[in-house]
C-alpha cells in the first residue's frame, strides 16, 4: 500500500493540479499545502523518520518513546472527566491566557439577539446547541440518542442532494457535487428560538442482530434506521439524504494539521497497486479560508481543511453564529425560511459577525491545544501481545501508527514531534453496513477518514460513555470492530476468527491507547 515520501513528493502536481472535468474548460487550480512556507526536511532527517515511525519488529516490549503519544506535547493523565482538556506540555510561555479565553468561550452559553451580553449574542435563530461544549462532552466525543425524542445533542443529521450543475464548475477533478436541502440547508436543526419551529423530530429505531466469533462467543450489533417527522417547513426534497453524525473528540488536533501534507499523500493507494485490499486515498476540499483546493484533514470524510474553517463552520451550522468565513447571520437557514431570516441577529454591532476574528482565533487556537493523555499499561504483557495482534492483523494498513510533524517556527508547541494518533488521515471505502447516500467533496457515502485512536481508552471518563463510528451505534470497542467493512472485512474477519484471549488482548492495546 505505501509509496514513498519521494514518489509522492515528485508526482505532487498530479494532485496539486487538478484536471479539469470533461468538457468544462475548467482551468485547473493548484492544491495549496499548509506547510510550503516552512523548511523541508534534510535527507537525514528524512531517514531518521522513516526509521522511527516505521511499524515495530519486536513486540516484547514497548517501542521506544511509545509512552507519550503526542511526544513532548504529551500530558499526565487526569482521573476526573477532564482528562481529555489539559493545555499541550509544550504550550508557549505566556499563552496559557489564550488557551483559557478560548475555553471560556468553548464552553460559553450563546444567548439570542437583541440582548445587552453583546460579547454572547446571535444564537439561532435554528441550532442543533448553545456551545460547542454541549456537543463535543468535555473534549471528547458526543453520542447518539437511544430511542426517538430522547435529548439528541452532541448529534446532527447532514442533510445533502445531488447537484450535477456545480459538478461541472468544480476545479477539483473527482468532486461528488451535493448541495443541501432546497428547504431545510445541509443539516438539520431541531431547536429554534421562540417563534421559529425547530425543523425536524428524529425518528431513531434499533436492530440488533448476533455477531458469531470464535471460543463460542456472540457479540450483538445494533443497526441504526434513521427518520425525520414533525418537518416544520414542508416536505424534503425527495433525493434528499441523511447522514447521522456525533462529535468526534478534540484532543492532538494541532498536531494532526501539522503533519506534512506529502507524508499523508504517501500513504495513499487509491488503485490498491500493491494488491493488499486497502486502498486509501485523499479528500482534497475547496478551502474557504485560502480560497484554493487543500487536504481535507478534518470532520468524519476528511471534508475541511483547516481547523480554523472546522471552527467557524461550526459555528456557523451547529450553533448559528456568523464570522467572517461564513458571514451568513442566519447561517443555515434558506430563503423558505422566512421566520429564521427575518428574525433579529447579533451582526448590527460594531463587530460585524457574531463571533469575530479574535474570538475565532481564540476558539481555534484552543481546539488546536488540548492535549493528549499519556498512554497507560503500555507495557503490561496483555497490551503488548494485543499490539502484535493489531499489526498482525494489518490494522496498520489505515490506522498508521506514528508521524513527525513539521518544523513550524510560528508554532513551535506543534513542531518536530514524534506522535502516535493512528490514522492515515485518508479515505477509506468501509462498505455498505456504515454506508449513507451523502457525499462530501470526492468522499462517497461508503467512504470514511480513518479516526485517530489516541484516547480512545479515555471516552468512558471524560464523556461518560463508550459509543463509537461516525453515529454512535457502536456500544463498545469491539462492536466498533466488527461493523468495519468494505476494505478492512478481511481485517475484522481475522478478529472474528481469534481466540476469546486474543480480542480481549486486542481491546486491551487499544484501550491503553
Amino acid at each position: 500500500m505505501y509509496r514513498s515520501v519521494g514518489f509522492w513528493l515528485g508526482a505532487l502536481a498530479a494532485l496539486a493540479y487538478m484536471a479539469p472535468l470533461p468538457a468544462t474548460g475548467v482551468t485547473p487550480t493548484p492544491l495549496r499545502d499548509l506547510h510550503l512556507n516552512y523548511t523541508s526536511r534534510t535527507a537525514d532527517e528524512a531517514a531518521r523518520i522513516a526509521a522511527v515511525t516505521a511499524p515495530p519488529k519486536n513486540f516484547d516490549a514497548p517501542s521506544q518513546f511509545e509512552a507519550l503519544p503526542a511526544g513532548a506535547a504529551t500530558v499526565p493523565i487526569r482521573r476526573d472527566k477532564n482528562v481529555l482538556s489539559e493545555p499541550v506540555r509544550t504550550l508557549p510561555l505566556g499563552a496559557g491566557l489564550d488557551f483559557r479565553v478560548g475555553r471560556g468561550t468553548f464552553r460559553k452559553i450563546w444567548v439570542s439577539s437583541p440582548s445587552s451580553t453583546l460579547a454572547s449574542d446571535g444564537l439561532g435563530p435554528l441550532y442543533n446547541a448553545r456551545s460547542c461544549q454541549r456537543c463535543h462532552i468535555n473534549d471528547g466525543r458526543g453520542h447518539a440518542p437511544e430511542t426517538s425524542g430522547e435529548n439528541a445533542i452532541s448529534f446532527l443529521l447532514r442533510v445533502a442532494v445531488p447537484d450535477d450543475s456545480t459538478a461541472a464548475k468544480s476545479a477539483i477533478r473527482g468532486h461528488l457535487a451535493t448541495r443541501g436541502d432546497p428547504t431545510y440547508g445541509g443539516q438539520l436543526q431541531d431547536f429554534g428560538l421562540p417563534g421559529i419551529p425547530a425543523e425536524y423530530t428524529l425518528d431513531l429505531t434499533y436492530e440488533e442482530f448476533a455477531v458469531p466469533m470464535a471460543g463460542g462467543e456472540v457479540a450483538m450489533l445494533r443497526r441504526p434506521r434513521y427518520g425525520v417527522r414533525d418537518l416544520a417547513y414542508g416536505p424534503l426534497d425527495p433525493q434528499a439524504g441523511l447522514s447521522p453524525r456525533v462529535a468526534p473528540q478534540m484532543i492532538g488536533l494541532g498536531l494532526l494539521e501539522a503533519v506534512p501534507a506529502a507524508d499523508i499523500l504517501a500513504l495513499a493507494d487509491p488503485d490498491d497497486a500493491d494488491g493488499d485490499g486497502v486502498s486509501g486515498r485523499p479528500n482534497v476540499v475547496w478551502s474557504r479560508e485560502f480560497g484554493a483546493p487543500m487536504l481535507g484533514r478534518f470532520g468524519h470524510k476528511a471534508i475541511v481543511a483547516t481547523l480554523r474553517e472546522q471552527t467557524a463552520g461550526a459555528f456557523s451550522g451547529d450553533i448559528g453564529l456568523s464570522t467572517t468565513l461564513f458571514p451568513d447571520p442566519a447561517a443555515d437557514c434558506t430563503l423558505y425560511q422566512t421566520s429564521c431570516r427575518n428574525a433579529p441577529h447579533g451582526d448590527t454591532d460594531a463587530r460585524g459577525v457574531e463571533v469575530d476574528d479574535e474570538t475565532l482565533d481564540l476558539v481555534t487556537f484552543y481546539a488546536q491545544n488540548l492535549g493528549v493523555p499519556a498512554r497507560r499499561g503500555h507495557d503490561l504483557p496483555e497490551v503488548l501481545r494485543g499490539k502484535r495482534l493489531f499489526f498482525e492483523t494489518g490494522c496498520n494498513a489505515c490506522h498508521k501508527a506514528a508521524f513527525v510533524t513539521h518544523r513550524m517556527p510560528d508554532r513551535p508547541e506543534h513542531s518536530f514531534q514524534l506522535i502516535w494518533p493512528y490514522t492515515d488521515l485518508l479515505l477509506h471505502d468501509m462498505g455498505p453496513g456504515l454506508a449513507d447516500p451523502v457525499a462530501e467533496g470526492r468522499a462517497s457515502g461508503r467512504e470514511w477518514r480513518t479516526p485517530p485512536l489516541w484516547g480512545i481508552g479515555l471516552t468512558a471518563r471524560a464523556s461518560g460513555h463508550t459509543q463509537f463510528l461516525h453515529d454512535g451505534r457502536a456500544r463498545s470497542i469491539l462492536e466498533a470492530v466488527l461493523w468495519h467493512g468494505g476494505e478492512a472485512a478481511r481485517h475484522r474477519d481475522r478478529v472474528t476468527r481469534m481466540t476469546p484471549e486474543e480480542r480481549r488482548d486486542l481491546i486491551a492495546f487499544l484501550e491503553s491507547l
